[in-house]
């Protein structure tokens, strides 16, 4: 198995994700839905990388190495229209026992991804959307002092940290909340039954 080669496969899914996201940002695309070149790129970089880890398992630090196990975890991540995909990626994560420091933060972040889509409430408070007050808030998770307990036993900063963080990337990176919530989040209901993620 040519690891070294499947490493920089990886790697590439990653670039050509973030570079599109960087020219949506530019254009002041981003934030608006989910934009369509944007889905078709995390569709295909997901069909990619299920294929590679049917031939190899989860794409752990010692199988590919740090970066590509990163790349790999990003395009799980963003996979959000392949809700079996993503369930797959995060069993066989939990499966591996995550060793590294990374991987452990990498699942939570996932499994927290997956209940919102859900629609369950997020262990850890990664997973943030615009609010009726127009603020990037954590979705919606199940208890205050129970979500810092495990943000601090992986090393994360505190949920009203990370809150006024998340709040000022947004406003360097010029996001603004969508100019209809209601709608935005009937559409995003709409979608989310349309992908399998609730039925």
């Amino acid at each position: 198995m040519d690891f070294k080669s499947i490493a920089k496969k990886i790697i590439g899914l990653k670039n050509a994700d973030l570079e599109l996201r960087d020219r949506l940002i530019g254009n002041g695309e981003l934030g608006n839905g989910y934009h369509g070149e944007m889905q078709a790129l995390h569709h295909k970089n997901a069909e990619i990388l299920d294929e590679i880890i049917d031939h190899i398992g989860y794409p752990t630090t010692e199988k590919v190495g740090k970066e590509a196990s990163e790349a790999a975890w990003l395009v799980i991540q963003h996979a959000i229209a392949r809700p079996d995909f993503m369930r797959k990626c995060l069993k066989l994560l939990e499966d591996s026992t995550p060793e590294t420091h990374a991987e452990r933060i990498n699942t939570a972040y996932l499994s927290d991804r997956i209940a919102v889509f859900e629609g369950r409430p997020q262990l850890y408070g990664t997973q943030f959307d615009w609010n009726e007050n127009g603020k990037l808030s954590p979705n919606i998770y199940d208890d205050l002092n129970k979500v810092n307990e495990r943000r601090k036993s992986l090393g994360l900063n505190s949920l009203e940290d990370q809150t006024a963080s998340i709040r000022n990337r947004a406003r360097k990176e010029n996001q603004h909340p969508p100019a209809d919530l209601k709608q935005r989040n009937e559409e995003m209901e709409a979608w989310k039954k349309s992908v399998g993620w609730i039925t």
